[in-house]
């Protein structure tokens, strides 16, 4: 069972949206894997303290991404390979470097300046 204890809302994204990434940057992690079973929508509203309809929405995108399997009256399972992973990952990293070369952009900071920003910041984890 997929466990959303380190799921943390906030930063006025919609829920959906957040749920869908956190799903999503779970299966690149290799924390969520195929075939692993998601929380009932009932469940997951409760213990995320959200509409039953959100849940359903991030759900729906799931499903149309093809990347969970629903079943009336089953648990919603993963349905990841391979390619799916490596798409998951080009497609999450294309966006989040965009919206930070946006911003870097906007500041004014040259290229040679956030290559030393990313070099200073990634050995500080």
């Amino acid at each position: 069972m997929i466990s959303f204890d380190t799921f943390k809302p906030g930063d006025g994204t919609p829920i959906y949206l957040q749920i869908l990434l956190f799903i999503k940057r779970g299966a690149v992690a290799g924390t969520i894997l195929d075939g692993d079973e998601l929380p009932s929508r009932r469940v997951l509203s409760a213990l995320l303290g959200i509409n039953p309809n959100t849940v359903q929405k991030a759900f729906r995108m799931l499903e149309d991404e093809d990347l969970i399997e629903s079943q009336t009256g089953a648990k919603s399972t993963m349905k990841l390979n391979d390619e799916k992973i490596v798409k998951l990952r080009e497609d999450l990293l294309r966006e989040d470097i965009r919206s930070i070369t946006e911003s870097l952009r906007q500041m004014g900071i040259t290229r040679e300046e956030a290559v030393r920003l990313i070099e200073r910041f990634w050995d500080e984890e």
